[in-house]
């Protein structure tokens, strides 16, 4: 018995050492593996920013990659390659500088966003009774920061437009801007203010009840105007503010002054918008006293704040990069034609691309097409077309038109689209990393066409600094003549904007209050736009 206790004793020391070993060895192929990820993850930024700084087809070095002190130069690049590189490398120089006020406010911004961001003391002081519904929250102690959360809703177009409005507002109000990371925000850019992060946490207390906030809801801005329940001695923890196509006058008008003094002790916002609120907000004469000297130049204001705060992460970045290089560098000419038809019927339709016809032939974006060869005596070009739809039969038709004829002006001309998925899919990390690809390689084009009411075409216009041939919306089964319209304004367009000012201005067309605040081209004598050509 005593040997067999023995010959057991010796069998379970020899299993331990076995299970020491197994266990040192598995740790350590884990612990090699994890440092293979990292260096493997470390090769492809570098790689990417090689590929970026020495595959560009104009400039062989970076020009001005904080684009005139716009940027910070407080991030590592390989972290987010696009960031001093998109603009540097792959565009021409902007026409549309940042003032130096500007400047100055972004970088202001940028200290307040580190001392009160998530983690931080302020952070945690303001959330600590935001989820109690206090009758007399004004008079409690809530700290030094008052923030406003941005939450996804809509179209990748939608949101990067209501995004930049949110910004543009925290920026007038001295709040801190948080984003809803619940969506795929972070799969598509980089983080945008340097030491700290833009993205709410998860565990932010109304987390859970964000998503069912509309304009029913008690804490509605709107709402609670209506009710009368809100007052300078009455101040709820937070406001929501329903800023979508089905807002009130009482939800739009959230911007003017004697609605700001109200919502300016509130310290968290809530909001949700799918439309592009920036040219409302000039009505607010304090306001407008700040914008014009963040915007001299009145038209550019979601193109310089586009460039400050969207970066696409390294992988949307290669895609951009992968497919402008085998397709778009090597041509004389590039031009965008985006087409987006808001019809109930789905699918290609010929009276949209006899329109898309119509406008780039008469606008001399596109060379008829000759019935015989041309002689010609000048230098033949290259124009690549990049055209973005859902549906890849538009491309197909422009394909076959100039495939069989030759153009009449003798030059080549190459039709390229990256994707056509036939219904839009929000939400789709993949899906909207090629929305977001398409829309960039679209602002790198010379020249461009949209279609009217597209939240996708404006952000791929203005961020390129584009002026665009604008098509009109079709009015049932034929083209519209004429079918479009240049543009003289780079802005997106507010699509559902008030009908009218605010205070003294409450009776007047809101298109008519300021002189640079004028209706969209695009939407028959509706919507809002800032213009700098009057």
């Amino acid at each position: 018995m005593h040997h067999l206790l023995q010959i057991s004793g010796d069998v379970l020391k020899s299993l331990e050492l076995k299970m020491k070993f197994m266990i040192t060895f598995i740790f350590t192929g884990v612990l090699i593996g994890s440092v293979f990820l990292l260096s493997s993850s470390d090769n492809f930024n570098d790689q990417l920013l090689y590929a970026t700084i020495n595959g560009a087809n104009e400039s062989k070095a970076p020009q001005d990659k904080l684009l005139g002190g716009l940027l910070t130069a407080d991030f590592d690049e390989r972290s987010c390659v696009s960031r001093y590189y998109q603009s540097s490398l792959y565009r021409k120089p902007s026409p549309y500088k940042s003032s130096e006020y500007l400047i100055s406010k972004l970088r202001s911004y940028e200290k307040i966003h580190k001392r009160c961001g998530p983690g931080t003391r302020a952070y945690k002081e303001a959330t600590k009774n935001l989820a109690h519904d206090h009758k007399n929250y004004a008079n409690k102690t809530v700290g030094e920061c008052k923030y406003i959360v941005w939450v996804a809703v809509y179209g990748l177009g939608n949101r990067i437009l209501t995004l930049a409005s949110v910004f543009l507002y925290a920026l007038l109000t001295d709040r801190v801007v948080l984003v809803d990371q619940s969506k795929d925000i972070n799969d598509l850019f980089c983080e945008p203010f340097p030491g700290t992060s833009w993205l709410l946490p998860r565990d932010f207390p109304l987390m859970r009840q964000i998503d069912g906030y509309n304009r029913e809801y008690s804490r509605c801005y709107g709402t609670m105007l209506n009710n009368h329940a809100i007052s300078t001695n009455s101040t709820p923890p937070h406001l929501y503010l329903h800023i979508l196509h089905d807002s009130r006058d009482e939800d739009k008008m959230f911007f003017c002054p004697k609605d700001q003094t109200l919502i300016n002790k509130v310290p968290w916002l809530i909001v949700k918008a799918n439309v592009y609120f920036v040219p409302s907000l000039w009505f607010n004469p304090t306001f407008q006293t700040e914008l014009v000297k963040l915007f001299p130049q009145k038209e550019a204001v979601f193109h310089l704040l586009a460039r400050y705060l969207y970066h696409p992460t390294n992988e949307v970045w290669g895609m951009i990069t992968k497919y402008y290089k085998a397709h778009l560098a090597r041509a004389d000419e590039r031009l965008g034609i985006q087409i987006r038809s808001f019809s109930g019927n789905a699918g290609y339709l010929q009276n949209v691309m006899d329109q898309v016809l119509s406008c780039t032939q008469r606008e001399k974006l596109l060379p008829q097409v000759a019935a015989q060869e041309v002689n010609v005596t000048q230098k033949q070009k290259v124009k690549a077309v990049l055209v973005t739809s859902l549906y890849p039969e538009y491309s197909d038709h422009l394909k076959k038109m100039y495939s069989k004829q030759p153009s009449s002006t003798g030059d080549t001309i190459k039709f390229y689209q990256p994707s056509g998925e036939r219904y839009q899919q929000t939400d789709k990390k993949i899906h909207d990393q090629k929305a977001l690809t398409e829309m960039y390689l679209l602002s790198l084009t010379d020249k461009i066409v949209t279609s009217a009411r597209s939240t996708f075409g404006y952000v791929a216009h203005s961020l390129g600094g584009l002026k665009p041939w604008l098509l009109y919306e079709p009015r049932g089964a034929s083209a519209p003549d004429p079918p479009c319209i240049r543009s003289t304004s780079i802005e997106p367009c507010h699509l559902t904007s008030p009908s009218h000012g605010c205070d003294a201005d409450w009776g007047t067309d809101s298109g008519k209050v300021l002189p640079f605040v004028k209706h969209c081209e695009d939407r028959d004598n509706g919507g809002l736009k800032l213009f700098d050509e009057l």
